[in-house]
């Protein structure tokens, strides 16, 4: 996998670290009232870590198929 490494995605992938951190942060604290842990605040911010962390590593840039390639170049001419 080629890993982009313009300044952008490397601010989101610190981003996304932290936001990942902090989930875990919150989902292990014991509520006041003395419940078990847990939160689904803290499960959602987990899921934006994970997807913020793939989009900064470059896992949901478009890549054309071979066959979708050729098209674009068939076109172009």
């Amino acid at each position: 996998m080629n890993l982009p490494a313009s300044s952008g995605r490397m601010v989101e992938l610190v981003l996304a670290v932290l936001l990942l951190a902090a989930s875990v942060y919150f989902y292990r604290r014991k509520p006041a009232d003395g419940n078990s842990y847990g939160n689904q605040g803290a499960v959602i911010m987990l899921v934006v870590a994970v997807i913020m962390g793939m989009h900064a590593l470059g896992a949901l840039d478009y890549h054309p198929s071979t066959a979708e390639a050729d098209m674009m170049r068939a076109r172009a001419q």
